[in-house]
């Protein structure tokens, strides 16, 4: 999404708690993709969780890491993971659904193609 609309809307991932941390409710996935991290007790160790996932999987969408108070998290309801649409004026005008079950990159697309906003060619 972010290479198709990026020169349309600007694009912002926020790093928040781990969703299955190995200290927690690790998924069976996790080790198997490589993907194993405690829970952060720090911001300095979400910090380099993020980086890591920034290097390892070549992310290219700016990435925001919420502190370890989680404002971030509370105020939009992340947890595991939530797509928003913020207007200029920095209004909600879409929310979608928390994943896994609930997250759908298709709903944002919709959203674009209702509004006119035809990704690059």
């Amino acid at each position: 999404m972010h290479r198709t609309y990026g020169d349309r809307a600007d694009f912002l991932t926020v790093y928040i708690k781990e969703a299955h941390p190995e200290d927690e409710w690790q998924m069976e996935p996790n080790p198997t993709d490589g993907v194993c991290y405690p829970q952060p007790r720090t911001l300095s160790e979400r910090v380099a969780i993020a980086n890591d996932f920034v290097r390892r999987f070549g992310w290219d969408v700016p990435l925001a890491v919420d502190p370890i108070e989680n404002p971030a998290d509370r105020a939009y309801a992340g947890w595991p993971e939530r797509f928003y649409i913020l207007d200029e004026n920095g209004v909600v005008v879409f929310k979608g659904e928390p994943g896994p079950f609930g997250f759908k990159p298709e709903q944002v697309e919709d959203w674009f193609a209702r509004r006119g906003a035809p990704g690059r060619t």
